[in-house]
């Protein structure tokens, strides 16, 4: 796999680039008389995010091809989706205008897209509610089997979120729009909601996209070094379930590729000790793939890291000190691929991953888990990117309403 680590993405500076073409086109157009610019104006529009999201999801593939562990791959995806309802929208209002010239003024033009982050909303608001009573049900489960824990119920918190998230925006919008004049705080109240809830909404859905893509990548068989990321061992010291079936995925590749290639790759059994842990979990990894007949001489042993972070940069050590270029697949969760490569990344290694798979009732939510810690990290990215949304949608409100 080709993988670029660093660099600006050329679709920011091409977005740019075509935003101030469509700008300039409009105010080229506004010289003209309302009934004459404004269905053009849309049509302008329309194109415009025609383009626009052909252009994120051209960049998508692009990105797959060359680092699919990265931001970029959510962004691309996600927001995508949402350019591409805004073209469906304008399409529309394209037509009703060139259909009744006359019938709309350029306020109509400007609510259009003061509406976009709500219109969005509702338009993926039944994919949200069955995505949320499955996340419920799973949840459910998940309690039953695992016991009552914090973490085991992250998945029924996402879901009320997403619902009441959905009802709490249209009794917004139901208020704000309740007087007869419309005002300008109750409705940048709304739409500041509204477009907080749309980056959100971005973001899980180009998420669940990334993972769904990455999970059907496999390695090339020609791999040097096998990093298996822990997860916790059992009081006896032995591997969970869960664990096991990192391991098992990692032997089963490492046989595929001798008998097919020739080629013996080294394992990198990656973990430390926990506080609950009666060793350390790389230990326990090493004993198991020794009882599944690996040489030891095939197996590298680090045991300092304390989450992924450390797995990836530790191991990265290891396998620095013997290859200068070495050709690398990791091993984990289904759930946790992506998060996993975006770490492997940070550390200049070069990967590709493969996941286990785990219990129905359990990948939900630990899949909700990895993407509250996506949305931790790189957070000035993703603060930009909110600020912006925010600012446009502000500034559109007042421009309706003044």
């Amino acid at each position: 796999m080709r993988r670029r680590i660093g660099g600006r993405a050329p679709v920011v500076y091409a977005g740019a680039i075509m935003t101030v073409v469509v700008l300039a086109a409009l105010a080229l157009l506004a010289r003209f008389q309302e009934e004459v610019w404004l269905p053009w104006a849309n049509a302008v529009l329309t194109l415009y995010f025609v383009l626009l999201s052909l252009m994120l999801l051209r960049a998508f593939r692009r990105q797959l091809g060359v680092c699919p562990y990265s931001y970029n791959t959510i962004f691309y995806t996600g927001f995508a989706l949402f350019v591409l309802s805004l073209a469906l929208t304008h399409g529309y209002a394209t037509w009703l205008y060139f259909s009744n010239p006359g019938r709309f003024d350029n306020r109509q033009l400007l609510f259009t897209l003061l509406h976009s982050a709500k219109n969005y909303m509702f338009l993926t608001s039944p994919f949200l509610i069955a995505f949320s009573g499955a996340l419920f049900v799973s949840n459910i489960s998940l309690i039953r089997h695992e016991g009552r824990r914090f973490v085991n119920i992250l998945g029924i918190l996402l879901a009320l979120l997403l619902v009441f998230g959905e009802i709490g925006i249209g009794i917004l919008d139901y208020w704000a729009s309740a007087s007869e004049q419309l005002l300008v705080v109750p409705n940048i109240v709304v739409n500041l909601f509204a477009a907080m809830y749309l980056y959100f909404e971005c973001m899980m859905i180009g998420t669940m996209v990334a993972n769904f893509f990455v999970l059907r990548m496999k390695p090339a068989q020609d791999r040097d070094f096998l990093i298996v990321l822990g997860c916790g061992i059992r009081r006896d010291g032995t591997p969970t379930p869960l664990l096991k079936g990192r391991l098992d995925l990692a032997r089963e590749f490492y046989d595929d590729q001798i008998r097919k290639t020739k080629k013996i790759p080294c394992f990198v059994v990656s973990g430390g000790q926990g506080p609950d842990e009666p060793r350390p979990e790389a230990a326990a990894m090493r004993d198991y793939l020794l009882s599944q007949g690996i040489p030891a001489e095939q197996i590298l042993t680090e045991d300092r890291s304390v989450d992924t972070t450390e797995n990836m940069r530790f191991s990265a050590e290891i396998i620095h000190r013997l290859c200068p270029e070495p050709r690398i697949a990791f091993f984990t969760t289904n759930y946790h691929v992506f998060r996993a490569g975006i770490k492997a990344g940070q550390a200049r290694l070069p990967a590709a991953g493969m996941g286990a798979p785990t219990r129905w009732y359990f990948w939900p939510n630990a899949a909700v888990r990895e993407f509250i810690g996506l949305l931790t990290e790189h957070l000035g990215i993703q603060l930009l990117i909110l600020t912006g949304l925010i600012a446009a949608y502000s500034a559109l409100t007042v421009l309706a309403l003044r």
